[in-house]
C-alpha cells in the first residue's frame, strides 16, 4: 500500500550556480562525503548533484505527509546498486521511521537540463 509519494524536477543550471555560489558551505549541507566523492568523480558532476538534491526534496515530499520529526539532508544518501539502479541508504531520524514494515523506492531521469526524481514510500500489506 502507498503511503507517500514525492517528485521534484531541478534544473542542472541552479546546482551549478549554488555550487559557484555558496562552495563547499552548500556541498557539504546537502551531500554527504560519499556522495560528493562519486559526483565529483564524474564528467558532469552538476548533473549527479542534481540528481542527488531531487532525489532528496522527492524524499521529504512523499514522507513529510507521514511523519512530523526533523529530517536532514545528511539523514539520507543516494547510492548506485551494483545494476546501476538509484537508492537510498537511510541515516539518523529516517531510518527510524522507515522500519521493515516501510519501504522507500526512487526512480531518476535527466535531460541535457533538468533532473527528475519520484519517490514512493510504501507499507508491507
Amino acid at each position: 500500500m502507498v503511503i507517500g509519494i514525492g517528485i521534484d524536477i531541478i534544473e542542472i543550471d541552479r546546482i551549478k550556480q549554488s555550487v559557484d555560489e555558496y562552495g563547499d558551505q552548500y556541498l557539504q549541507k546537502v551531500y554527504t562525503p560519499d556522495e560528493l566523492k562519486y559526483c565529483l568523480g564524474k564528467k558532469n558532476k552538476y548533473q549527479h548533484l542534481a540528481a542527488r538534491f531531487a532525489a532528496k526534496e522527492a524524499i521529504y515530499k512523499a514522507i513529510s505527509s507521514n511523519w512530523d520529526s526533523d529530517l536532514s539532508w545528511q539523514d539520507m544518501e543516494i547510492i548506485n546498486a551494483p545494476n546501476g539502479m538509484p537508492e537510498v541508504k537511510f541515516k539518523g531520524n529516517l531510518k527510524k521511521f522507515l522500519s521493515k514494515e516501510k519501504s522507500l523506492k526512487i526512480s531518476m531521469s535527466h535531460s541535457r537540463d533538468y533532473v527528475a526524481c519520484v519517490a514512493i514510500v510504501y507499507k508491507a500489506s
